[in-house]
């Protein structure tokens, strides 16, 4: 289906849910005034705001530790993979940023080169109330981190021989392919430690690039209006939209997602590069808001002759 067509196609279904429950007064939030929302389907979580140019998800918390795909999927899909989960289809998301003026663009390419997401800059805030009746909101950036339950690897030709490395300790040194390896986060002692022994500039080169990757650090990237795509099932030759598998809101690149990193990232299980920041996130079963509100460049304004 081309652009334009599955364009059209996303409107007409917003249209239709529109008509269908736009006299369904939506739930308020202490950052959403009552009465400024239409409701996008019969569920209630889909709720556009046209006059401040932002789409809203109602969500729930159902992931706070662990590596990720994404930081939202839709509900009963990938929620052992996801932060949040929202009840909706993604067709509905799709033609609410549609609505907006948002332009969708390409999903992530892999063959025969990578090429990352593209499409509509979209900037995501999330919001909740905490046991306390206090309300949050910040960036969505905020609750995912670069990934440090894994093991970092860095080329080292030769071991000093004024360091003891043993099959025991932390820090491991792999003769046959040249590498040396560590597990999960390394503190400035841990660091320290390993340092201590010799002035050989290759070996604390690689420490202490070991050292630096494994700090924590929240993601630096932004999402993109990528728009997935339709798929035809070859039996009955209905059309599908492909990120009904859940593939919504991802911190690794799909090919299916309707928003995603502009920036490579890997969708193997043992190389995910981000993971939850459990101590940022409320407690299972929160609900969370999720503001969806599209990037324009600002035209410029007349010269002054």
């Amino acid at each position: 289906m081309s652009m334009p067509a599955f364009a059209a196609a996303l409107l007409l279904l917003l249209a239709t849910s529109v008509s269908a429950v736009a006299e369904t007064p939506p739930a308020g939030s202490p950052t959403t005034p009552r009465g400024t929302l239409t409701s996008l389907n019969k569920e209630g979580t889909v709720l556009l705001d046209a006059e401040r140019k932002r789409l809203i998800l109602k969500s729930e918390v159902c992931l706070r530790e662990g590596l990720l795909e994404m930081l939202a999927c839709l509900k009963q899909t990938k929620e052992h993979e996801a932060i949040l989960r929202v009840d909706t289809r993604a067709q509905v998301v799709h033609a609410g940023l549609l609505a907006l003026g948002a332009e969708s663009g390409r999903p992530v390419q892999f063959m025969p080169e990578y090429k990352p997401a593209t499409g509509q800059p979209i900037e995501i805030y999330l919001s909740w109330t905490d046991k306390d009746g206090k309300s949050h909101r910040e960036p969505a950036q905020k609750w995912i981190r670069n990934a440090t339950r894994k093991y970092f690897v860095e080329k080292l030709e030769q071991l000093p021989s004024d360091t003891a490395i043993g099959e025991r300790t932390d820090l491991r040194y792999d003769e046959k392919n040249k590498e040396l390896f560590w597990y999960g986060p390394m503190t400035a002692e841990q660091r320290d430690q390993w340092l201590k022994p010799t002035q050989n500039a290759a070996y604390r080169k690689a420490v202490q690039s070991i050292f630096d990757r494994t700090q924590l650090r929240p993601l630096n990237a932004r999402w993109v209006f990528a728009g997935s795509g339709f798929s035809v099932d070859e039996k009955t030759g209905k059309k599908y939209y492909n990120a009904e598998s859940g593939d919504l809101i991802c911190v690794a690149n799909f090919s299916t997602a309707t928003l995603d990193l502009a920036v490579s990232s890997s969708a193997s299980n043992d190389g995910l590069d981000y993971e939850a920041w459990t101590e940022r996130i409320p407690p299972i079963g929160t609900p969370v808001e999720i503001e969806l509100i599209p990037v324009f460049e600002k035209k410029p304004g007349p010269t002054s002759r």
